[in-house]
């Protein structure tokens, strides 16, 4: 039987801080909180990756009283700037390419969808 690791709301949180600012998501961006909230929800409920446009963006839409569409954008910039001006290393770690000119950058799902999953393996959250 494989045991599930019992790990505090505070270390998931600090771990995915630590983790955006390894991935080069500067804190000042609005998108920064919108994508750390996102890895949280998805951290704790991995089918909300799979439903980012008509769960995740709505409920965090609600949580920071916006549109969604402004969590999508912003969430797109803190993306962008961070496959911009990243770790190459870490990109190619998780990505399985680089940040370089001639690959596109993930969709913010694709991007949800690993970082969120690399925290729950990090953390030994399974199942």
């Amino acid at each position: 039987m494989i045991q599930q690791n019992t790990v505090s709301r505070g270390e998931i949180e600090k771990t995915i801080s630590d983790f955006m600012l390894e991935l080069g998501i500067p804190a000042h961006l609005r998108g920064y909180q919108f994508l750390r909230s996102a890895l949280e929800m998805c951290v704790e409920d991995m089918e909300l990756v799979g439903s980012v446009t008509k769960l995740l963006y709505p409920d965090l839409a609600k949580l920071y009283q916006t549109t969604d569409t402004k969590i999508e954008r912003a969430i797109r910039n803190a993306i962008e700037v961070s496959w911009e001006r990243g770790n190459t290393e870490l990109f190619e770690e998780l990505f399985g390419y680089s940040n370089s000119p001639e690959y596109t950058r993930p969709t913010n799902s694709e991007y949800i969808a690993v970082v969120a999953d690399y925290i729950r393996l990090k953390n030994g959250l399974i199942g």
